[in-house]
């Protein structure tokens, strides 16, 4: 779990940066547009299923250390959520972005594995990261596991994505650098992230197999964010 913050340094040196010039505005509009969306489910939809939080977990998580636990996990019939930040995950396979040059917190493994037996990319794999299971909550309990589907929803943006890591047991609200970038979130796990505004719902019972299926997960994901959306 990263613990992402912007220091009163890094703050100031954003607001003495030389202003942004047209040449790199229209390449950020590039890249902006060039964000992937994935399936047709709105997100508007998906967070009008999510306005009222019926508790699943027995306390609250912290989104980092040091900050107070406001973050309860609440669960419908079909789906658990959370509302929390969005921290860093670069763990796994290492690769020109994530790797120990680039994240000083970085691990070579993740809680699971592919088929062929080697963890996971953070850098190519949508994946979201859990709270190990404690007296706050279990996600075992709750038809959670390795390769469960979920839906990432920032701003206006839809990523589906798997369960891939497992974090500290007190702390929520994490994603790999892949959903990240995905969503259009700084995916930098040196200061990136985002610091609030992401919802995070996992689908009950829902595995994808091989857990590195990108495809499979947005296929699975679409069609039950279809029907969380539209259920009453």
């Amino acid at each position: 779990m990263r613990v992402q913050s912007l220091t009163l340094a890094a703050a100031s040196a954003a607001l003495l940066a030389p202003t942004t010039s047209p040449a790199t505005e229209f390449a950020a509009a590039r890249t902006e547009q060039a964000v992937r969306r994935e399936g047709d489910v709105e997100a508007a939809d998906l967070l009008a299923r999510v306005q009222e939080c019926v508790p699943v977990s027995r306390g609250h998580y912290r989104s980092d250390d040091g900050t107070a636990a406001t973050i309860p996990v609440c669960g419908t019939r079909q789906a658990v959520f959370w509302k929390a930040d969005m921290d860093i995950d670069c763990d796994g396979r290492p690769g020109s972005h994530c790797n120990r040059r680039t994240d000083p917190l970085f691990s070579d493994a993740t809680a699971y594995q592919q088929s062929d037996g080697r963890y996971l990319s953070a850098e190519t794999l949508p994946y979201i990261v859990v709270p190990a299971a404690s007296g706050i909550w279990d996600y075992r309990e709750h038809g959670v596991r390795g390769g469960a589907v979920a839906a990432v929803v920032y701003g206006d943006r839809v990523q589906y994505a798997v369960v891939g890591d497992v974090g500290p047991d007190h702390i929520i609200g994490e994603a790999s650098y892949a959903t990240a970038k995905a969503l259009g979130i700084r995916p930098d796990p040196h200061g990136g992230g985002a610091p609030s505004g992401v919802t995070y719902i996992v689908f009950k019972d829902a595995q994808v197999k091989p857990i590195e299926d990108h495809a499979a997960a947005v296929a699975t994901g679409e069609r039950l964010a279809r029907l969380f959306a539209g259920a009453k």
